[in-house]
């Protein structure tokens, strides 16, 4: 257990630091949802344990896979603590997932139960799953029976985390105890004893599965933001909960700057610039008006902690970095073949340590394409090291096209147009071109939809800042970028526009 979290004690299982943080955090709030409800630390462990004995008299047990489709709430924390003290292993599924992604999912995660609730999706399990109903668990937290033991080792899987599937179908990685344990001492400067954390993401992703003895820990109170966002409701609540960690995409950050002046927020501690790196001009404007540093976390599905800034790095490193890797993480930048690159130069990014995962969950091939024999994961991502040891992120292997013989990376360009006052928000992507092989293509929302910033003055923008090969050929002007039930950009959806677009035009 990391000395400097309030928690003592050592600890193999998540079941054990859930009681042990029972015992020392008591009476401190463990979570708060929208509306007003609470559950402290102890309240959360004496609901496992009732729901733990419900489970295991259903016959759920060591092994066993269950899915929960229950929206970000306190169920779903007491369903996934019940499940790791029977050794069982938790598997989520994003409420926004349409039929065809859920039928995919369970097909490959073969769950023992699926616990649902059916007013937070269109989509429901497969006939001939068993299901437990949200509105059965109440009387569960109760349960009276003898309390639900089992022998779960340190190594055993605890929870499987679906990939955003933009690349394909969803892959599960799968994490043990051991993995847990690794991510709550590499959190860094994102844990201080007894945080309280606003957390936006859904509860299905890697943000939140794979933090769970982070919290348990550190003592972090999770507070669950409302949907949906509304900047007068953020200012609100950092206020009134006292939230010491919150993460925002830019564009959130700034509107809450234009919330009315009442001076900085005292509780705030340290920010997050999701998704999106944050602007030199919005890191300096966030610390002076609201005394809170911004800073960037690199994470991903298969490694829940890489690499992080910190709130004394300077705004331009906020900004076009990452940041450096975090306590027990090793990250390599390599050629084609394995070998190390000179700084500077881009390559692929490896990552090895003890947030990395085990592996894809019933997919050993498809793990083997991705886990070498010495522990590095493959990420799939393209990245520089500048000579100050920070980690520069080219874009993802997927995203790269190659125009007239060079390759560009749509995450550099984005960067590069993010600075552009008129530019809101934008994703870039490559389609075919007759001749020159692929050209680039850039979606931008503009800051003011009745002046949108012109092709030709994006180009030059971007030509300033870049080599000119990498400047957008087509400038689209949306309302807004598609996403995936993940929150991310869906590339597959602009993939597809800029190619409808370019039919249309020859056509």
């Amino acid at each position: 257990m990391t000395g400097a979290a309030p928690l003592r004690g050592e600890f193999d299982t998540v079941g054990q630091v859930l009681d042990a943080a029972a015992g020392q955090h008591a009476d401190r709030e463990a979570y708060v949802e929208p509306g007003g409800s609470r559950m402290t630390f102890a309240e959360w462990a004496r609901a496992s344990a009732g729901l733990a004995g419900v489970l295991a008299e259903r016959g759920i047990g060591r092994g066993d896979v269950v899915a929960l489709m229950l929206p970000s709430s306190i169920d779903y924390a007491v369903c996934y603590a019940a499940l790791a003290r029977l050794g069982a292993i938790t598997t989520g599924l994003n409420t926004r997932l349409g039929p065809q992604e859920v039928a995919g999912i369970l097909d490959q995660a073969r769950p023992a139960l699926v616990i649902r609730d059916p007013q937070a999706g269109p989509a429901g399990p497969p006939p001939g799953v068993p299901v437990l109903e949200r509105t059965e668990l109440a009387g569960a937290y109760d349960h009276a029976g003898p309390a639900a033991r089992a022998e779960v080792s340190a190594s055993d899987p605890v929870v499987v985390i679906w990939t955003s599937g933009t690349t394909g179908t969803p892959k599960g990685a799968w994490f043990d105890h051991r993995n847990l344990a690794a991510s709550a001492a590499a959190s860094g400067v994102m844990s201080a004893p007894y945080d309280r954390r606003l957390v936006a993401t859904p509860f299905a992703h890697a943000g939140y599965m794979a933090k769970l003895w982070d919290q348990l820990a550190w003592g972090t109170t999770v507070v669950i933001s409302p949907v949906p966002w509304s900047a007068p409701a953020m200012a609100r609540l950092l206020r009134e909960e006292r939230i010491t960690v919150a993460g925002g995409v830019p564009t959130q950050w700034a509107k809450l700057l234009e919330e009315p002046d009442d001076g900085p927020l005292p509780d705030l501690r340290v920010g997050v610039s999701a998704t999106a790196p944050a602007p030199p001009q919005l890191v300096e404007r966030t610390r002076k008006r609201l005394g809170v540093p911004l800073v960037v976390r690199y994470a991903m599905t298969e490694s829940p902690t890489i690499c992080g800034t910190e709130p004394g790095d300077p705004p331009e490193t906020q900004f076009r970095t990452v940041g450096r890797p975090q306590e027990g993480v090793e990250v390599l930048v390599t050629d084609d073949q394995g070998r190390p690159v000179p700084a500077g130069v881009v390559g692929r990014v490896r990552v090895r340590g003890g947030c990395v995962m085990r592996g894809y969950w019933g997919r050993p091939d498809l793990t083997a394409e991705v886990l070498t024999s010495d522990g590095w994961l493959l990420t799939g991502d393209f990245g520089r090291i500048t000579p100050d040891g920070n980690l520069v992120l080219a874009g993802r292997a997927s995203d790269l096209y190659i125009r007239g013989g060079y390759n560009v990376y749509p995450l550099e360009v984005e960067n590069a147009l993010s600075e552009h006052p008129g530019v809101a928000k934008v994703a870039v992507v490559g389609t075919p071109a007759p001749v020159i092989g692929e050209i680039g293509v850039a979606f931008v929302v503009p800051t003011d939809p009745a002046r949108p910033p012109g092709r030709d003055e994006l180009r030059e923008w971007t030509r300033a800042r870049l080599a000119d090969y990498k400047a957008p050929d087509r400038v689209e002007i949306v309302d807004s970028l598609p996403l995936t039930p993940m929150l991310k950009t869906d590339r597959i959806a602009l993939r597809e526009a800029a190619g409808r677009d370019a039919r249309r035009e020859t056509a």
